[in-house]
């Protein structure tokens, strides 16, 4: 049963058609919140805002290449428009990534696209919501979906920078917008099918603590409490590891 914690917020979601950012936008609109869905693949976005308006919820889908430099404005204008005030942003939107794309064959065009959605596009988005927040005098809440791979190499370049860039920017808007109420937090997600994850299962189960890949709703459920005033009205600047202990696998230390 939905508890109703973002009952009246109004929220953008990015990379919100598939994984993560779709588990999220359905747990927000779950919760009360109205929502604004973004992302490239436009059949399945709108096939998703149509399934929470069929039960009830407030949802509109706006197709958005955030690859693209200048695409974040044209994607705040429609936002607005839909919703008025934000009072709700995370950043989940993330090129999908090839595993052969290693430090010594990833192009400059990947390297380009990973780095305009991830690092520039969230942070020109972060900081004009932000501004937006502060404006309209909206105690905001902002999130970015960022990686263990922020601070330990993946052998893929372009996304453990873009997401050792996204934990920055998630840190300086929380210093920047702090003194306005306004929340900025990151959550840092461990194996979680679906999206740009792909690695042999079988393998990879051993070095989970839990002894068990993520679901998106492991996020969304996470995200819910790092947005929610009631749970975290204290908290900013800060990453939350939803991981199941991955990243406590050493791997010196025998399995058992």
């Amino acid at each position: 049963m939905p508890s109703n914690l973002l009952q009246g917020d109004t929220a953008l979601i990015t990379g919100a058609a598939s994984g993560i950012g779709r588990g999220i936008a359905q747990m927000f609109a779950h919760e009360g919140a109205s929502v604004v869905l973004t992302d490239v693949s436009a059949e399945a976005g709108f096939e998703i805002a149509k399934a929470l308006n069929d039960k009830g919820h407030q949802a509109h889908f706006i197709e958005c290449d955030l690859s693209q430099k200048d695409a974040w404005k044209e994607l705040l204008a429609a936002t607005q428009k839909k919703l008025g005030n934000i009072s709700l942003f995370v950043h989940s939107a993330s090129p999908k990534r090839a595993e052969q794309d290693h430090a010594m064959n990833v192009s400059e065009e990947i390297w380009d696209a990973m780095l305009t959605v991830n690092v520039r596009s969230g942070f020109m988005l972060g900081r004009a919501i932000g501004q937006h927040m502060k404006d309209k005098n909206v105690r905001g809440r902002m999130l970015y979906i960022t990686s263990l791979h922020a601070d330990t190499p993946r052998n893929l370049p372009h996304y453990s920078a873009s997401k050792a860039g996204e934990t920055m920017i998630m840190k300086e808007l929380a210093r920047a917008f702090g003194p306005h109420g306004i929340r900025v937090n990151a959550i840092a997600p461990g194996a979680i099918p679906g999206g740009g994850f792909k690695a042999d299962v079988s393998a990879l189960i051993p070095m989970i603590a839990m002894r068990r890949m993520g679901t998106p709703d492991d996020i969304a459920n996470m995200a819910v409490v790092l947005v929610s005033e009631r749970f975290s009205g204290y908290v900013t600047g800060t990453t939350v590891a939803v991981d199941g202990g991955l990243a406590l696998y050493n791997w010196i230390a025998p399995t058992s």
